[in-house]
């Protein structure tokens, strides 16, 4: 049977989460999630989420949106996810072709999408005219066995630590420092032009993040480093982002922030801790191997040139 690819519906969350639960087992996804990001997109990312339906069941999906956070315009992302028991009956081929369309008619000129190492996917975007640029690691840390270091017993002078429900009044100044700290990330497109707006919807009201695990550093009263912490509100934390303001940077602030963040999160009940990094982040891989993560999968990221007709 041939797949049938639509647009996603609301009562399609809980297919969707367990569909990327079974493709990218180390990341998080919930239903709330989904529905949130597909509710809330802004307009100017032109997200439409497509599923695949085989015997009436979904099987596919793929997010496809206009990267409208990077300063170059006409950058787009879409990665095609198939489950594992249903490949090789054209799904993954009828998804991406319905991102691609979509997006060369909102303007995109260029697509990236990542290809999870040791599967199928690389050769599956080799044979669409994906060529590989970069390598992104997953990486796992069991928090139950993890000898987390303990936080200093004094912090430098005008060193303070705080929460996330702690800024909670004036998020605006998060907002500054992450948008300073992501646009320093390594990658094929820097998000260098996030709007306070849309960081609001797309991280601090997003059901995912944990604003009493969510650590925040300040120096002198000012925002220098902090981690935003993510939960699926059962067993799994993942660290959303760790960033350190340029100023701030070599004072180990992003490794305090963690550390917090970490021992917060063993202590409310998660066993499970997950990150992802790109592989030429050192600074932060080398903070995640001090605390024990360790790879668990690596993915490459493709991109292709888009025609407009």
């Amino acid at each position: 049977m041939t797949p049938t690819v639509r647009d996603f519906r609301p009562s399609d969350a809980k297919a969707v989460a367990e569909l990327r639960r079974a493709v990218l087992p180390f990341l998080l996804s919930t239903p709330q999630g989904i529905a949130w990001e597909v509710a809330t997109a802004p307009a100017a990312q032109r997200l439409r989420l497509f599923v695949a339906e085989l015997d009436g069941r979904v099987v596919g999906a793929i997010r496809a949106v206009l990267l409208h956070d990077a300063g170059v315009p006409g950058q787009a992302a879409a990665t095609p996810q198939v489950h594992p028991d249903h490949r090789g009956r054209g799904a993954g081929h009828a998804l991406l072709t319905a991102a691609e369309d979509h997006l060369a008619a909102a303007g995109a000129t260029r697509l990236y999408a990542w290809a999870v190492d040791g599967t199928g996917a690389p050769a599956f975007a080799e044979r669409h005219g994906y060529r590989r640029t970069r390598q992104a690691r997953f990486l796992r840390l069991d928090l139950k066995a993890a000898a987390l270091p303990p936080l200093p017993t004094a912090l430098p002078p005008g060193v303070r630590l705080h929460t996330g429900a702690d800024v909670e009044a004036d998020p605006r100044r998060l907002y500054e420092a992450d948008a300073e700290a992501a646009a320093d990330e390594p990658g094929d497109v820097p998000a260098d032009a996030l709007a306070y707006e849309d960081w609001l919807l797309r991280t601090w009201e997003h059901p995912h993040l944990d604003l009493d695990l969510t650590s925040v550093v300040t120096v002198d009263g000012e925002i220098a480093s902090f981690t935003l912490a993510a939960t699926d509100g059962r067993t799994r934390y993942s660290s959303a982002m760790t960033g350190t303001r340029r100023a701030f940077r070599g004072r180990g602030l992003a490794r305090l922030a963690k550390t917090a963040s970490l021992l917060r999160a063993r202590d409310a009940g998660y066993t499970e801790a997950v990150t992802g990094n790109d592989a030429a982040n050192a600074p932060m891989l080398a903070v995640n191997r001090a605390f024990g993560y360790r790879p668990c999968a690596g993915e490459w990221r493709y991109v292709r040139e888009l025609r407009r007709d």
